[in-house]
């Protein structure tokens, strides 16, 4: 699971990295939590473009946007078989920005947080799913981040990581016509 995160990156690093067009400015935060709005990146018109959301999926069937408190997540096993996520996994899928994340440990002295970042400490990016809720007075754009299963460093602290996308499969995580999803997790 993946609770909070970061993006702490200036505007100008990430276009850089991600090579995305954003017309707006974008402040640090360090914490960022289920309900806030997030970058993300998507293919609009072949372009890669950043777009704000609101962190926890929506599903267009909905009644209630509160619904989406319980969707920050989505377990990539399984993701196109399930009512919630399917169509959104099939032809909405994103990219989340982050700076790191961070997971929670049990111990004796309660929890304890994790914060994991790359070794080079460059932005990297979620694998993330997008839907527009279409029921309130204006759209409502949300989004998910994916999880799999822990690799060797995350195991030691949780049961679940989000899954993290390498630079080269960026454009064919984008892309509707591939749904192959075990190539990611």
């Amino acid at each position: 699971m993946c609770g909070r995160f970061s993006l702490i990156d200036d505007l100008a690093i990430l276009q850089e990295t991600f090579g995305f067009e954003f017309g707006d400015e974008i402040e640090p935060r360090y914490n960022i939590s289920p309900g806030q709005e997030i970058l993300t990146i998507g293919k609009y018109e072949g372009k890669r473009a950043g777009a704000m959301m609101r962190w926890g999926l929506i599903p267009f069937w909905a009644k209630e946007p509160k619904i989406g408190y319980k969707m920050i997540n989505a377990r990539s096993e399984g993701i196109d078989k399930k009512a919630s996520f399917m169509n959104a996994f099939k032809k909405r899928r994103i990219l989340i920005p982050c700076s790191g994340f961070y997971e929670w440990k049990k111990s004796d002295e309660g929890k304890l947080p994790y914060r994991f970042i790359m070794k080079d400490e460059k932005p990297f990016a979620f694998a993330g799913i997008r839907e527009t809720w279409i029921k309130g007075k204006s759209p409502l754009y949300s989004c998910s981040i994916l999880t799999t299963q822990p690799n060797g460093v995350i195991e030691l602290v949780h049961d679940r990581m989000p899954v993290i996308l390498h630079e080269k499969d960026y454009d064919i995580w984008m892309d509707s016509e591939f749904d192959d999803i075990s190539s990611f997790s």
